[in-house]
């Protein structure tokens, strides 16, 4: 019996979305030079949900806004470099030494000290939910001098320099603990531009004069928060945004061929996976599961209902990472599908009905949604499309109250190291293990990690963890994701895809 396979676009479409792709990747560069003092508008992807609670992702909004830093930073091979620590040492197994940055100064005009270090270290950890990126390594600042801090953790922990470089650690001035509330982020951080005003829309900022790398070259910055794809793609086509983070596709291909604008499109170590509640019936039976594996075609979501745009995923990490697999997924299989299904029970007498939830905000999900659903429909799976928001749709997810749950999800975003995601989207206890699964065997390979000092010891290990998911068909991992934003009228203005960074100092406007 021949496959089934989803309806592709015509062939005239798909190759002059090709073109227009490799053209978005490279598209025309800024002209002019730098303006002094200038101001920059930004049509933001996420808004924040907390309040800017640092201990929530809200954390993230706060450094790409280049509000707050960090000890410790990512570089591109994602090993620690410094940021507000210059270096440091592993005093016993247990206790690391940091060394700080002389000269920096808080937003509120006091020092950078180690006693100030250690306080937003132990208060972050110390909350009832840590972030992810410390959750369950017993971590304890304490100021060694002025200049120096100890961090310890309640076992070695051969990571811990990378862990410092989440947002969630960002230092913030001894004056934002005052209080039983979360830390006060206005005028307490240390980057290069000061929070001064916040609503539930937007958020403004002023040059920090006193920035520690080097007067930067904006004068204000005014951040929309506009969670709608099309919404940021028309903002920046009417002229009132400098910069728009993640475009939806047909905007990627205008504007790349728009005088005077220049589209980043950058691979991101971000997959988008079709999670599937196994704490509850269908997906509690491995047969339906694997029955979804098998509809699903992830060459044809890349290439057509992406055209292109992001890469087929046969695993969690996929190429972006050194230790993740490069090699095609398995095609579909609709009739073995279908013959799965009847074993568990589902077919013509029995229809098999699922909710399929997703949000907008990632331009490509909802389309990804519609194209799976139509892959489900051939081997007898209605999937009913719920697209929402997606702060309303957490809790809800996180308590397994769904059945299917499209999301795009970065793998190094707390952590440059995927023992960070591993536990805390895969273990038992995981505090994101939206499948709910649970399996000791895939726990004990990941709990091993705490010993593996090794980076290609620790790959390996990565690598291991990922076949495993695939072979207890632990949702399914669709499409590896590329970020697309456009910027016109500016200078110093590169796509970070791991979210974290997007006002920098050397970001200028050109008038």
């Amino acid at each position: 019996m021949p496959r089934a396979r989803p309806p592709a676009l015509p062939r005239a479409v798909v190759a002059l979305l090709a073109v227009l792709l490799v053209a978005a990747c490279g598209g025309p560069q800024p002209t002019g030079e730098p303006v002094p003092d200038g101001d920059l508008a930004i049509a933001m992807q996420f808004a924040p949900r907390s309040g800017y609670a640092l201990d929530t992702d809200d954390a993230f909004v706060l450094t790409q806004l280049g509000a707050t830093e960090t000890l410790v930073a990512a570089g591109p091979d994602g090993q620690p470099v410094p940021r507000l620590a210059t270096a440091w040492t592993q005093a016993d197994p247990q206790t690391w030494r940091f060394e700080l940055r002389p000269g920096v100064t808080f937003h509120d005009g006091t020092p950078l000290t180690g006693e100030a270090v250690a306080a937003a270290l132990n208060w972050v950890a110390g909350v009832t939910a840590p972030p992810r990126a410390v959750r369950g390594v017993g971590l304890v600042a304490e100021a060694e001098s002025d200049a120096t801090v100890l961090v310890r953790t309640s076992a070695p922990d051969p990571i811990l320099p990378l862990r410092l470089t989440s947002p969630n650690t960002a230092i913030l001035a001894p004056s934002a603990y005052r209080g039983d509330g979360p830390p006060a982020v206005l005028g307490t951080g240390t980057g290069p531009m000061r929070l001064t005003a916040t609503d539930p829309a937007a958020a403004s900022l002023e040059r920090f004069d006193g920035y520690w790398g080097g007067r930067p070259r904006l004068a204000t910055v005014r951040a929309e928060y506009v969670p709608d794809p099309a919404a940021r793609a028309l903002a920046f086509r009417a002229g009132d945004v400098d910069i728009a983070q993640g475009l939806p596709e047909p905007a990627v291909l205008e504007l790349s061929a728009t005088d005077g604008v220049e589209v980043q499109t950058v691979a991101a170590p971000r997959t988008v996976t079709l999670f599937l509640n196994q704490s509850a019936a269908p997906f509690a039976d491995v047969r339906v599961r694997r029955a979804v594996q098998l509809a699903v075609d992830r060459t044809a979501l890349a290439e057509q209902a992406l055209a292109g745009a992001a890469l087929p995923a046969s695993e969690l990490f996929g190429p972006a990472v050194p230790w993740g697999a490069d090699t095609p997924p398995p095609p579909p299989d609709p009739a073995a599908a279908t013959a799965l299904l009847a074993e568990a029970g589902y077919g013509p007498a029995n229809p098999l009905t699922v909710r399929l939830w997703t949000y907008p905000n990632r331009p490509e999900l909802p389309v990804l949604a519609t194209a799976v659903q139509a892959m489900l429909t051939e081997v007898g799976i209605e999937a009913e499309i719920q697209v929402g928001e997606y702060a309303t749709q957490e809790p809800e997810v996180l308590a397994g109250r769904y059945d299917m749950f499209l999301l795009s999800r970065s793998h190094l975003t707390d952590v440059p190291d995927a023992a960070g995601v591993l536990t805390s989207d895969y273990t038992c206890d995981g505090s994101f293990n939206l499948d709910r699964y649970c399996a000791p065997a895939f726990d004990a390979l990941v709990a091993g990690l705490s010993g593996v000092t090794d980076p290609a010891a620790r790959q390996e290990v990565f690598a291991r963890a990922a076949q495993q998911l695939v072979a207890d068909a632990v949702g399914v991992h669709l499409v590896h994701s590329q970020d697309s934003a456009a910027a016109r009228g500016v200078v110093g203005f590169t796509a970070d895809p791991t979210g974290k960074a997007l006002v920098t100092a050397e970001l200028a406007t050109t008038g």
